[in-house]
């Protein structure tokens, strides 16, 4: 009885959009799903999106030469930014710019090991629940249970990208004088590196969360047989 619920369960795939439950087992030729495929799916399709993120990102202007991922200054170091280009110092500010992307790139290829944890370290409950969850519930476990780590992963290489053209040491002088300003009422925050590596960490989500969403719509994106199984039984039963 137990294993029949567990069809129906399946059966209804939230990235199927179908509101209708149909019996596994007479869907074409879809043969019953086990609770450890369901779990291999959803590993797979992880694994998946994460590998064409880091390889999106890590590229070179992967950051740069996006407008989507485009790291610029901080909002509130944007005033900051308007100054130093009404004195002529518009290609300082580009310089460093470039350089917070580029250690953005270099920076999403340590993800690699940290998101291959998590997959291994992923239950078949965990699977289960992702699965009767919403249209990106496999990315946000992951994001529940990597970001720490990615930040702290990040940091150092992000860091010494920085420094080794002075962005951090020249940011840091400036947000110093801005906030020490009588008239500055709204301090800024001076640590630029945690600022990139949070924006980078939300691109590499943000890929991750692209490549999920193409996986449960499009047949052409399953690239395994258990993906085509997992995720194509749903397809097969839209109500």
């Amino acid at each position: 009885m137990y294993r029949y619920i567990l069809l129906l369960s399946l059966a209804a795939l939230p990235f199927t959009s179908c509101d209708t439950i149909k019996n596994l087992p007479g869907a074409g030729t879809y043969a019953p799903i086990t609770e450890a495929e369901a779990a291999e799916g959803i590993r797979q399709a992880l694994d998946q999106g994460v590998s064409r993120g880091i390889s999106t990102l890590n590229a070179r202007d992967g950051f740069f030469g996006n407008a989507a991922y485009k790291i610029l200054m901080p909002p509130g170091a944007q005033r900051i930014e308007t100054t130093l280009r009404d004195l002529g110092m518009g290609s300082m500010v580009d310089r460093a710019i470039l350089q917070v992307n580029r250690a953005a790139e270099q920076a999403v290829v340590q993800a690699r090991p940290i998101f291959v944890d998590a997959l291994r370290q992923m239950t078949i409950t965990d699977a289960l629940n992702i699965v009767r969850g919403g249209r990106n519930s496999a990315t946000q476990y992951f994001r529940d249970k990597t970001t720490a780590a990615l930040i702290t992963a990040f940091t150092p290489i992000i860091r010494s990208t920085l420094d080794q053209v002075n962005a951090t040491k020249y940011y840091d002088e400036v947000i110093g004088i801005y906030n020490g300003f009588p008239t500055t009422q709204q301090k800024l925050n001076p640590d630029l590196v945690s600022y990139v590596a949070g924006k980078a960490v939300d691109a590499l989500f943000d890929q991750v969360a692209q490549e999920e969403a193409n996986i449960r719509a499009n047949a052409a994106a399953r690239t395994t047989d258990v993906l085509k199984r997992v995720f194509g039984a749903a397809a097969n039963n839209r109500g």
